[in-house]
Order: C-alpha cells, then sequence, then structure tokens
C-alpha cells in the first residue's frame, strides 16, 4: 500500500513540475510576444493567435496582427528553441567529456558552425548543393572532430579538452574573419558580422519549421540516454562496466549536440554563456541527475532567451541589440559565479 502511495505521490510530483514547467514557459513565450519596440496588451495577442489559429474573427487591427504573427510569434518561438537546443547541448557536453566549463561554444562547435554557415553564404561552397544549415553542420562535426583529436594527442584529459576548444575556437573563429575579408563586400560584412553577434531581426515562420522540429528531435534524445549520461558523469570506464554502449552513445549524443548547435547557429548566429551558465543553474535547481536536469535546463533555457530577446529590443529604444551582446552581459558574471563557487568546494 505504501508503495502505490509512494508511485501515486511521485506521478503527482512529476503532474505538478510538468504543469508548472509548462505554464513558466506559456508565460515567457506571451511576454515575448507582447513585449518589444511596440508593446502590445496581451488580450491582443491572445485575440490574434486565435484569429489565426481558429479563425475566431475578433477585431485587431491590421498592422498589430501582423506584427503579432508574422514577427514576433516566430521571432519567440525560435527564440525559446535556440535556448533550449544550446541548454542541452551544454548539459551533454559536460557529461560527455566530464568538464563543468564545456559547451558549445568553447568546445569550439559554435565556431565551427559560423565558419561553416559563412563558407557556404560567401564563398558559395558545396555549390547550392547544401544550404546555410547543411554548411553549418559540417564545419560544427569539423570542428569537434579536430578539438576531440588534438584533445586526445594531448592526453585525452577534461582539461586537455577544454584548452582543445580554445585552440579550436579560434582557429574556426580566424576561418570566419578571414573568409570574409577576402570575398564579402562591406554590406555583407557589415551583416554577417551582425549576425554572428546573434540576429533573430530575420527570424521568420520557415525558420520555426527548422528550430522547433530539431529541438524537440535534440530533447527526445538526450531523454532516450538517460542511464547513460548518468553513467558518463562517472567515466568512460564506468559507463562501460554498466552496459553502455560506450561508443555508439557518444557518437549518437555528439550528432545529436552537432545538430543542434549548427541548426540554431545557421538561423541567429553564435550565441556564447547558454550552454556553459544555464546547465549549472539547472542542476543548482534540480540536482544532478539526468531525469531532471535535462528538461530543467531545456526548460530555463528557453526562458532565459525569450528574456535575452527582449532585452535587445528595450535596452536602447529605436535600435536592436545583438543578442549575443545581452547573454554576453548575463553570462560573463554567471560564469565568474561558477569559478568562485567551484574554487569554494575544492
Amino acid at each position: 500500500m505504501s508503495g502505490s502511495l509512494s508511485l501515486a505521490e511521485q506521478t503527482l510530483g512529476l503532474l505538478r513540475r510538468l504543469s508548472l514547467g509548462a505554464g513558466l514557459l506559456m508565460i515567457a513565450l506571451i511576454a515575448g510576444i507582447s513585449l518589444g519596440e511596440t508593446p502590445l496588451p496581451a488580450r491582443t495577442v491572445f485575440a490574434a493567435l486565435a484569429n489565426h489559429l481558429w479563425q475566431a474573427g475578433w477585431p485587431v487591427d491590421a498592422i498589430d496582427q501582423g506584427i503579432i504573427w508574422s514577427y514576433r510569434v516566430p521571432r519567440t518561438l525560435v527564440a525559446a528553441s535556440c535556448g533550449a537546443a544550446l541548454a542541452l547541448s551544454g548539459v551533454v557536453l559536460q557529461s560527455l567529456v566530464r568538464n563543468s566549463l564545456a559547451d558549445p561554444y568553447l568546445l569550439g562547435v559554435s565556431a565551427g558552425a559560423s565558419a561553416g554557415a559563412v563558407a557556404v553564404t560567401i564563398l558559395g561552397l558545396g555549390a547550392g548543393a547544401i544550404g546555410i544549415s547543411g554548411g553549418a553542420f559540417l564545419g560544427a562535426a569539423l570542428a569537434f572532430t579536430l578539438v576531440a583529436l588534438l584533445a586526445r594527442a594531448a592526453g585525452g584529459g577534461p582539461a586537455q579538452m577544454v584548452l582543445a576548444g580554445i585552440a579550436g575556437s579560434q582557429l574556426f573563429n580566424a576561418l570566419t574573419s578571414f573568409f570574409i575579408a577576402k570575398s564579402a563586400n562591406a554590406e555583407q560584412a557589415r551583416g554577417i558580422m551582425f549576425w554572428l553577434m546573434g540576429n533573430l531581426s530575420g527570424v521568420r515562420w520557415p525558420d520555426v519549421t527548422l528550430a522547433v522540429p530539431v529541438a524537440v528531435a535534440g530533447l527526445i534524445a538526450c531523454l532516450w540516454h538517460i542511464r547513460a549520461l548518468d553513467a558518463f558523469t562517472f567515466g568512460t570506464g564506468t559507463a562501460a562496466s554498466l552496459g553502455v554502449a560506450v561508443r555508439r552513445v557518444q557518437l549518437t549524443l555528439i550528432a545529436a549536440v552537432t545538430l543542434m548547435t549548427a541548426c540554431m547557429v545557421s538561423l541567429v548566429g553564435a550565441i556564447g554563456f547558454v550552454g556553459l551558465v544555464i546547465p549549472h543553474a539547472a542542476r543548482f535547481l534540480a540536482g544532478p541527475r539526468h531525469a531532471r536536469l535535462l528538461p530543467a535546463s531545456a526548460l530555463i533555457g528557453a526562458v532565459f532567451m525569450i528574456a535575452a530577446d527582449v532585452a535587445s529590443r528595450l535596452l536602447i529604444p529605436g535600435q536592436v541589440v545583438p543578442i549575443g551582446v545581452v547573454t554576453a552581459l548575463v553570462g560573463a558574471p554567471g560564469f565568474a559565479l561558477i569559478l568562485i563557487r567551484g574554487r569554494g568546494q575544492r
């Protein structure tokens, strides 16, 4: 009887957490759609959404209707997907390399994706056979492969992985700058540099159809490997002793991280600190077990990116600040706190 009661309590607790998470995400989405250069009341947002989704026929100004549906809704959905994907990528990389400082930006994955996207855009690599997302994926995969090989040659430890990632980031950032300097005109260079700092201004509905499925698929892939991720926290030897197919799982998770990072970079540019700081915040709130850590990281990452996007539109009246600047302004102090907290725990 006590066992069934315990199971019922666990189920109720899970439902409460899911309801709380869904409610928090919904509030963030509505805030992201309502707030901006032209503030719109929540009732106008709901009316516009009802008109498009269910043909409700509620009276909404045509300009407001267009701003909400064609501009702010896709922008907010892509921001949420980007935050969730980058946060999940950080959790997975920190578990795989057993280093709390690992994230797509620090390990060179974001830099490789940026270089691949710029190469396709400016140099026309692939002769039109691959798009920006495909170029970003190839660049991210190449960057992570080079970083992993360099780290293995240097000893293969967590510290070597981070140092190799820093070297890889510098290399691919240099390649990106070289591509821009060699082949881009002044207008292209300005647009690409703004995009590389993180920019959601050009996001539209076709981008939503790419970002949301990739983020959801990445979350499912990570949740499918919860047990393996818990085991990797204690090392590959422990994971193998627990029956985890180490090489196959590593390749699957790295492919998921590369796909998520490449997709988001191709849409909004390279955004730092989300994959580094958000997993630590989620770990503090939800604990180290990946059954809770992964959903918490995805939720906090999504809410954080929506808030950062709103801030990027409101910080300077009449001007949009690159969202990467906003995440860095918040992430850099958060990174400092992580370092200080880690020093206090040693």
